[in-house]
């Protein structure tokens, strides 16, 4: 069974950085490609960036150059580092592994960027 917890969200200022995590149980990790998703009220979930099982990136024009996902295979977790927090970035954040035909999702964490 795969499950995945993100934490780390929380209120930030305009300008501001914040890291979230998202951690993967199960033995499977180091096969997954791993994702970050967002949703903001009354949006449709919105991709941001992956990261293959080989660490190879790929991110969301909006985001491009702002945050940046890794991964680590010891630890079995997946940061996001998010730069330059603006007020549209305020949305729940939610961690995806994509293993073979089957997608997993975490329960999300809330990121507010206001004054």
């Amino acid at each position: 069974q795969v499950q995945l917890v993100e934490s780390g969200g929380g209120l930030v200022q305009p300008g501001g950085s914040l890291t979230l995590s998202c951690v993967v149980s199960g033995s499977m990790f180091r096969e997954a490609a791993m994702a970050w998703y967002r949703q903001a009220p009354g949006k449709e979930r919105e991709f941001l960036a992956v990261i293959s099982n080989i660490g190879n990136t790929a991110y969301a024009t909006s985001v491009k150059g702002r945050f940046t996902i890794s991964r680590d295979n010891v630890k079995n977790t997946v940061p996001l580092q998010m730069n330059s927090l603006k007020p549209e970035d305020t949305a729940v954040y939610y961690c995806m592994a994509n293993i073979g035909e089957r997608s997993y999702w975490g329960q999300g964490t809330q990121v507010t960027v206001s004054s």
